[in-house]
């Protein structure tokens, strides 16, 4: 009865302004965590108009989980694509959705109730918008996250209404033409979305914001899949042209304090206590940052702290051996430029 409430509380009446929205999903291989996204679109207080779920050719049971979904509910549309990535996966969804306005979110991705009629609230109240954005939880249900979380989730920003971490792709909302007008999304399996919102930005659209829609992002559960998926990021993030924003940063680090190891080796093994101490710095800014408003026991943990420090060496070691196998593998990197020169092309 509760539920039933919100929802009607969250509905537009007919006297009021309202826009139709299409949610366009990717998906591959997500047996696991599919129908937590399928309940959470089901609680939602205002309902998609449609949800498009784009299969980029699953091997495991999740299409046979969505077959079941759209027999269950009409609004849910599955479309079969054979080997697409999330980039290709949302240009497929999107041209063949039916609405102006594209809500998009991901696998491995719980909705808030609220979320999708948040996003929504804002795009009503800002109609100069051309995309809206809310922001994005990790799911911690274990101290490996949490500390997981701590290495390498970005910190909130605050601003008006709350504040968010993003922009995040699997938590927006968009207007066709604006996805149209900038070619689409690029055929990658990472940094499609920083791609796609520095072409937002570089020709003139307007982007708000909604802190509260919510969403809550699935970890990796071990160390070992997260080296896993850190090292596939790295290597597309090279092949898309975006060391600036990670890689470099990274290396600079380790520059830094390759002297210092250096002196270890010839003079004195106490010079290791710089980069020791510079390793420390980032894990003790990173949880001081995500302490939360807990105490220094948090803080101080050795148990946190060494964590922290064992994921945070681990992923920068699958950055570098993700951008070695990049560098190594000259053929994707070409197919990736051409793509993006032709994507150029169409737009000028």
């Amino acid at each position: 009865m509760n539920n039933d409430r919100q929802k009607t509380e969250s509905q537009p009446n007919n006297n009021e302004a309202k826009i139709e929205v299409s949610l366009v999903i990717p998906v591959r291989d997500e047996a696991a965590t599919i129908n937590n996204l399928l309940a959470s679109i089901a609680a939602q207080t205002l309902e998609p108009d449609e949800v498009v779920i784009v299969d980029g050719g699953s091997k495991d049971g999740t299409l046979k989980i969505l077959r079941e979904a759209r027999a269950h509910n009409p609004k849910i549309r599955v479309i079969e694509a054979s080997k697409a990535s999330p980039g290709l996966g949302r240009n497929i969804g999107i041209s063949n959705a039916r609405y102006e306005w594209i809500a998009l979110t991901d696998a491995g991705i719980r909705l808030d109730p609220r979320w999708l009629a948040r996003l929504v609230e804002v795009a009503l109240a800002q109609p100069d918008l051309d995309m809206v954005c809310g922001t994005f939880e990790p799911e911690i249900d274990s101290f490996f996250k949490e500390c997981a979380s701590i290495a390498y989730v970005p910190i909130k920003t605050p601003m008006a209404g709350g504040s968010v971490r993003g922009p995040f792709i699997a938590s927006s909302l968009v207007k066709r033409k604006a996805w149209y007008s900038v070619g689409g999304f690029s055929d990658l399996r990472a940094s499609e979305d920083l791609i796609f919102f520095e072409e937002l930005k570089s020709k003139g659209y307007k982007l708000g914001w909604a802190p509260g829609a919510v969403v809550h992002w699935e970890l990796r559960p071990t160390l070992w899949r997260t080296i896993r998926r850190f090292m596939s990021f790295s290597s597309e993030n090279v092949w898309a042209g975006q060391k600036q924003r990670w890689h470099y940063g990274v290396l600079r680090i380790y520059f830094i304090s390759l002297p210092f190891v250096a002196l270890a080796a010839f003079m004195s093994a106490w010079w290791l206590a710089v980069p020791i101490a510079i390793q420390l710095a980032r894990v003790g800014k990173n949880i001081w940052l995500n302490r939360n408003g807990q105490g220094l026991s948090f803080v101080l943990s050795p148990l946190r702290i060494g964590y922290v420090l064992v994921i945070t060496i681990a992923i920068d070691l699958a950055t570098f051996a993700g951008w070695l196998m990049a560098l190594l593998n000259r053929g994707e990197a070409t197919r990736i430029r051409n793509h993006m020169l032709t994507r150029h092309n169409d737009e000028t």
